[in-house]
């Protein structure tokens, strides 16, 4: 099977993004790996550019301040209907993800949802993350190396009790309806992500995960995860279905059959 190739409708922004980050990270880039949606799957109306970069060393506050400021302005908010997609940037040192170890620590994290902060000049510090043993799982299932070697080259393979972690603690992030007030769609499609991972130690785009579920939920919770993926396949706005009671017995429900798995 051909190695996926960057996909020519985000080749510009990738590499307008490269050069922000190589010109901040200078002298300690190792490597930029391209995963997620642009080549798994396909890009939808929303998807964002995920981008995992490492460096040698630990940047330091003002390399990262500078950074974030930076990709403001080659990335875009979703559905902003200018050339720009939004962007997903984590940096990681090599040597705080070689060898593996669990909880990894991400150096940054750049993303549409922390744009006010950014703007306000509100940064997050460098901090322990366990979606890092999903992503680099990613990153080696489904990447593409736009500087250094291939992930499977950069990255040691997660162990499976690692990843199992991993998944237990995103599901323990949506716990109340507070939790995902807001942001149901991306919420219940994420739940599937999970649910399909447990199941299968693979990731999935966001609408396979989805049509994997919809065969396995019973048909009270059938219309949620339809409408979830036909919103995130079109872009178009949520079904009303997308909250409320809805969404809670959903998660419930989901939370459930994913701790199952999970302790299997």
């Amino acid at each position: 099977m051909a190695a996926p190739s960057l996909p020519a409708e985000i080749a510009q922004q990738v590499r307008v993004a490269q050069a922000v980050i190589a010109r901040h990270l200078a002298g300690t880039l190792l490597g930029v790996h391209l995963f997620g949606s642009a080549l798994d799957g396909g890009l939808r109306p929303l998807s964002d550019i995920d981008l995992l970069v490492t460096t040698r060393d630990v940047p330091g506050d003002a390399a990262r301040r500078a950074l974030l400021r930076d990709l403001l302005e080659v990335s875009a908010p979703p559905g902003s209907g200018g050339p720009w997609r939004p962007l997903e940037v984590t940096v990681v040192a090599h040597g705080e993800v070689v060898p593996w170890r669990y909880p990894a620590t991400r150096e940054l994290q750049f993303g549409e949802w922390l744009r006010q902060d950014i703007e306000a000049g509100v940064f997050e510090g460098r901090m322990p993350d366990h979606d890092l043993a999903i992503l680099v799982t990613q990153v080696r299932q489904h990447g593409i190396a736009l500087l250094g070697p291939p992930a499977t080259a950069c990255f040691e393979p997660v162990p499976r009790p690692d990843f199992i972690a991993a998944l237990t603690d995103t599901v323990a992030q949506w716990r109340t309806e507070s939790d995902w007030a807001g942001d149901e769609r991306n919420v219940v499609l994420a739940m599937a992500r999970v649910w399909y991972s447990a199941a299968s130690g693979r990731i999935a785009p966001k609408d396979v995960a989805a049509a994997w579920a919809l065969e396995r939920l019973p048909g009270a919770h059938r219309p949620l995860m339809a409408a979830a993926r036909a919103a995130y396949r079109s872009g178009g706005p949520d079904d009303p279905v997308l909250g409320g009671a809805a969404v809670a017995a959903f998660m419930q429900y989901a939370r459930t059959a994913v701790s199952k798995l999970l302790t299997e």
